[in-house]
């Protein structure tokens, strides 16, 4: 058997966390079990909280972050976004430990480590940490090269052309 991998899906196209959440469906076609870490998303509503729920017990969501930072509507202080990325870090060390999964997908991780709300450290800790068993997804934007250079597989999301350029807003099933 392979050791887990760990796969960073980064980059400033779309489709990061998309692309893990695909790669959870496959797993769970094989009997894999899943854990998502939110890291950023967690005060919006959108799709996959509900679609996940039909996933369960196989699939487990837990958004931890309270939203993105530093956006027009973002009225939470600084503070609060790093307490609960710290918390994300602590819960995902746990699930990673746990050896119940067999998928952990970090999502937004690289975001929270890019605004300073978590140290690249801690990201270190958590692959350096991880069992044999389990394979890592780290999602978001602006992966430091300590963490591109551990992983075993970096995918770069690269914008090529997209509706808000044309002035469509983000849309319900597709965006969130």
């Amino acid at each position: 058997m392979v050791d887990g991998l760990t796969i960073v899906y980064t980059g400033k196209g779309k489709g990061k966390t998309t692309a893990a959440l695909g790669l959870a469906l496959r797993a769970l076609g094989y009997g894999k079990k899943i854990c998502m870490i939110q890291f950023i998303k967690g005060s919006w509503h959108y799709g996959e909280m509900d679609s996940s729920k039909k996933l369960e017990p196989d699939f487990e969501m837990i958004a931890v972050g309270k939203g993105f930072v530093g956006i027009v509507d973002d009225k939470s202080p600084r503070e609060d976004h790093e307490e609960v990325a710290k918390e994300a870090i602590k819960i995902s060390n746990e699930k990673i430990q746990s050896q119940k999964f067999d998928i952990v997908i970090l999502d937004e991780i690289n975001y929270a480590v890019n605004l300073g709300l978590i140290d690249v450290e801690d990201v270190v800790n958590l692959i350096n940490g991880k069992p044999d068993s389990v394979d890592l997804v780290l999602t978001g934007n602006h992966a430091k090269d300590k963490v591109v250079q551990m992983a075993d597989l970096v995918t770069e999301m690269k914008e090529i052309k997209h509706p808000f350029q044309k002035g469509i807003k983000a849309k319900r099933g597709i965006d969130f």
